[in-house]
């Protein structure tokens, strides 16, 4: 069954919701799929979160995500390529692109894709573009591996860009290969409280993808 065609925006959003259900709860139940921002809910606990990818742009990084996210791993002859980290410093695209090799670290912290996707939805979410909800969240799909030095890096610059605007992000979700991080961005919380880990396991990867998937194939 050729379902390629069918992967684009909606089923990262299906993807993001069915995930933060089963790992935070029934309260996302109620989200839709629409548009400004891409899941909400109605009434006066309206939920809004605005659902996006940080990666390379290009066709087959989105392809190496799909995979990481379907929860497909390399077969077990080719193991051993996590030697080259190792040995030539260089390892992008290994796993799905789950390691990064120390000569390739400071190029990826020189682009900084995540960054430049923060800027622009904050900026989208200070002049509302996306409306005005009770609770606003911004779902972020990563690429690369992301350590909790690296989510609480991004966190704060989330909340330094917004920190003036009267419309803001309350919540930031960053879901890399194996977790999904909650980052609290609501005034008054020492750092400490403000991030939740959930570790996302293979099999919840494949659950996940096959669930949006078949919510794909019924559009």
């Amino acid at each position: 069954m050729a379902v390629s065609r069918k992967y684009g925006t909606c089923f990262f959003e299906q993807y993001a919701q069915i995930s933060l259900c089963a790992l935070l709860g029934s309260e996302f139940e109620c989200l839709v799929n629409r548009d400004r921002p891409d899941l909400q809910s109605e009434g006066s606990d309206a939920i809004g979160i605005e659902v996006t990818r940080a990666m390379e742009e290009s066709r087959r990084a989105e392809q190496e995500l799909l995979k990481d996210v379907a929860g497909i791993t390399l077969a077990p002859e080719q193991e051993d390529e996590t030697s080259d980290i190792l040995e030539y410093g260089y390892a992008y695209g290994l796993r799905g692109g789950k390691y990064i090799g120390a000569k390739e670290l400071p190029y990826w912290e020189m682009a900084l894709p995540l960054r430049r996707i923060l800027e622009s939805k904050v900026q989208k979410v200070g002049n509302g573009f996306y409306g005005h909800f009770r609770k606003m969240g911004l779902y972020v799909f990563c690429k690369d591996q992301l350590s909790e030095m690296d989510v609480y890096g991004t966190m704060s610059y989330t909340i330094g860009l917004q920190k003036y605007l009267d419309n803001r992000f309350n919540r930031l979700y960053l879901a890399d290969v194996d977790d999904l991080f909650v980052c609290n961005l609501d005034d008054g919380l020492r750092d400490s409280s403000r991030l939740c880990r959930y570790p996302i396991s293979q099999e919840q990867r494949r659950a996940f993808y096959l669930e949006a998937v078949r919510k794909q194939l019924e559009v």
